[in-house]
């Protein structure tokens, strides 16, 4: 899908530059294991496109990126975090490929989704959506949910 207009990156580039979202999300993938596209997609159905995501879906469209995370995305990130005291160029590089690798699954994700904005969306919404990726609550979360446009 590379080369075609995906709102969820575009989506995604403008929630992660808000103030907090980068150290919340990261904290939930730390200390929960949540995947922070795919809880950046549950913010991007219920905000942009008015979707109630079940757990069902949302396990279905995973299902659809679960191999490259796996295989991909989670080595990457693994070899970017070992080199971050390394040669300053090398870890430039490892997080240019990491987040490259991040935009093809959120690419997956959209085409899997089959969905695109429309006017309906909320931040209840995106809240909901992103519950079901955290089960019993987190305060993270909850904080997450605060700095959401629209919130």
């Amino acid at each position: 899908m590379s080369g075609t207009v995906n709102p969820f990156w575009d989506f995604s580039l403008a929630v992660y530059r808000r103030p907090g979202v980068p150290a919340l999300c990261l904290s939930l993938q730390d200390r929960r294991g949540v995947d922070v596209n795919l809880l950046l997609f549950a913010a991007w159905a219920g905000l942009e496109c008015g979707i109630r995501l079940s757990d069902a879906e949302l396990v279905r469209i995973d299902s659809a990126v679960s191999d490259w995370r796996e295989e991909v995305v989670r080595p990457l990130r693994a070899l970017r975090r070992r080199a971050k005291d390394e040669d300053d160029a090398f870890y430039r590089r490892m997080k240019a490929a990491e987040l490259e690798a991040e935009r093809v699954q959120q690419d997956r994700l959209f085409a899997a989704a089959g969905v695109m904005p429309r006017p309906g969306g909320s931040a209840e919404l995106a809240a909901l959506n992103m519950a079901l990726l955290v089960p019993g609550g987190d305060p993270a979360l909850d904080e997450l949910a605060g700095v959401m446009p629209g919130s």
